[in-house]
């Protein structure tokens, strides 16, 4: 037996643009809003599939470094220049983490500056 990843926590300022943003990005939906301002957002088919939700839980607490954690993501239906055209269109911009221009990903941030990369292959 193991563990698997259930959920993923991300403060932010504003989850509900958040969630607006990660759901387009990730094609989810909103699952469950709480009193506190926290947004579930996960695949159609909800909690405990194969994909792990994610909560964006209100944060006021000023973030004074880089996460030391970041959401890689995959094309599902179009080619890697094509879904990186998607995302900035969705509100993502290009971030220079020190990168030489080899890569095969992409490093963008979300609205509230929180990295993520476009990888280059494709899933299903």
């Amino acid at each position: 037996m193991a563990s698997r990843i259930s959920e993923l926590v991300l403060d932010c300022r504003d989850p509900q643009r958040l969630a607006t943003f990660w759901c387009a990005v990730l094609d989810f939906v909103v699952l469950h809003t709480d009193e506190d301002g926290s947004v579930e957002i996960g695949p159609r088919e909800g909690f405990g599939g194969l994909q792990p939700t994610l909560i964006l839980s209100p944060s006021t607490d000023p973030r004074v470094a880089k996460l030391p954690l970041h959401i890689d993501v995959n094309a599902t239906d179009r080619d890697q220049d094509a879904e990186l055209e998607r995302l900035l269109a969705l509100g993502a911009r290009p971030v220079d983490i020190g990168q030489t221009g080899e890569e095969s990903w992409h490093c963008l941030a979300d609205p509230e500056g929180n990295e993520f990369c476009l990888l280059r292959a494709r899933l299903s």
